[in-house]
């Protein structure tokens, strides 16, 4: 594959760039995060008029008719301005099941209004159980007459709350893969009930309630109990979106270090000249480039067909879940006193990584607590010792956070890590700050 891009690609990369830098603002993406319904409404239309809902979307249906390769493009762009809102729960998670399974009638009926920015979906998979496989697909859809009849909950569902349509993953019989079909579901129904979950990352995941929800038949996409081969093609896709946005903000924690790096004068000359810190480079540079080679290699066996694609995609997900955590440990290393323009950068990216962390580790807060320790261990953060001076406002909050365990108490030995950090670092601000909020939690005296 050439991993050069074209002079399409190219264009639409540096429009997404500007476009990005003027419309979507961090202060924008900070206010998404306190808001509602998570996304801006104006910025959502404005990219739509730019022809970005429709980017995957075949010509006949009012889209543009690019492919996977450019959707990563812009993706990255995305990952760059921390974008907010449901463009891969419309385009990915509802727009491909239509794409790969729809009839005629129900392309023509959704796939011009998500080209339009006109409609918002999304993908009702994961349940309580929190599995991806097939047999955590327990929601019941029973056949009554000419229509199903829906009960039961989906949770973790992508900006269900703000959706208008959902491509709802059921059981109609079977066990297994052969049991599942998939149903276009109305969102506004009484039979729905939304409860927006509060996450590390203030993304808007969902709790979404079924009870007696009638379904039409007509409304199935694709065959009854055909729907998991739709549903492995979508998770494909979505793979390869989530790792362009992440390579995309990975790009801009390393931009943002760099020019900090040559910017950032201490004993005399910028601490860029100095070998720990270009070892830090180094490697960001290392892991940036590698999550672009191998998302980008990913996308394009997908889109060709390649034999390889289910590996390229699983080498993707696991290089880059990976290497954005260690580029953005590199860059708070590095600066132990942002600026405060790029702090809200930064804390977003910490965000980011905490439920990262808490997903892999399959929901456990306690055993979230040990993975990301762990993880600390990895970076060279959990030494006290060498955090003195390298320590920023925002690493402060985190450890201090961290030291929590499940049940939001601080523990003894959390206690003596905390006066461990007293000691040994240099106090800012975010560190008292989380004090208090411990101690006002209920935490005493530490």
């Amino acid at each position: 594959m050439d991993l050069g891009l074209d002079e399409q690609q190219e264009m639409l990369k540096n429009f997404a760039r500007d476009f990005l830098e003027k419309e979507c603002p961090e202060s924008l993406v900070r206010e998404m995060e306190e808001d509602e319904k998570g996304y801006s409404p104006e910025l959502w239309q404005k990219m739509a008029q730019q022809g970005w809902m429709g980017l995957i979307i075949p010509e006949e249906y009012n889209g543009t008719g690019m492919n996977v390769c450019e959707l990563v493009v812009l993706l990255e762009e995305f990952g760059r301005a921390l974008v907010p809102g449901p463009f891969i729960s419309t385009v990915v998670l509802g727009g491909v099941p239509i794409m790969e399974a729809g009839t005629e009638e129900q392309k023509q009926q959704f796939l011009p209004k998500i080209a339009s920015g006109e409609l918002i979906m999304t993908l009702a998979l994961t349940e309580p159980s929190a599995k991806w496989t097939a047999d955590g697909v327990q929601l019941e859809a029973k056949k009554a007459g000419n229509e199903y009849v829906v009960n039961g909950t989906k949770l973790f569902v992508q900006d269900a709350h703000v959706s208008d349509h959902m491509i709802v993953a059921a059981r109609t019989g079977g066990s297994g893969e052969e049991g599942i079909t998939l149903f276009i579901v109305d969102s506004k129904p009484p039979g729905i009930k939304f409860e927006v979950l509060k996450t590390i990352a203030a993304d808007k995941q969902c709790e979404v309630m079924f009870d007696n929800v009638k379904v039409p038949s007509s409304s199935m996409l694709g065959g009854e109990g055909q729907g998991w081969p739709i549903i492995e093609k979508t998770k494909d896709v979505a793979t390869v979106a989530a790792c362009a946005y992440l390579v995309g903000l990975s790009q801009m924690d390393f931009d943002v270090t760099l020019n900090y790096a040559k910017e950032r004068v201490q004993f005399g000359r910028p601490i860029g000249s100095f070998q720990a810190i270009q070892h830090k480079l180094a490697d960001a540079v290392i892991d940036v480039d590698g999550s672009r080679f191998i998302t980008y290699k990913a996308a394009w066996s997908l889109q060709e067909g390649e034999p390889d694609a289910d590996l390229m995609i699983s080498m993707a997900k696991a290089w880059t879940s990976d290497a954005s955590r260690r580029v953005v440990a590199h860059g708070q290393q590095t600066s132990d006193e942002l600026e405060q323009a790029m702090v809200a950068f930064v804390q977003r990216q910490v965000d980011v990584l905490v439920a990262t962390t808490i997903i892999e580790s399959g929901l456990d807060i306690p055993n979230a607590n040990t993975i990301f320790i762990h993880e600390a261990d990895r970076y060279g953060l959990a030494d006290l010792r060498q955090l003195r001076g390298r320590v920023g406002r925002h690493k402060n909050r985190a450890c201090a956070y961290l030291l929590l365990d499940g049940d939001r108490a601080v523990t003894p030995e959390a206690s003596r890590r905390l006066k461990a950090i007293e000691e040994f670092t240099e106090l800012g601000a975010g560190f008292k700050i989380a004090l208090r909020d411990l101690e006002i939690r209920g935490a005493g005296n530490i």
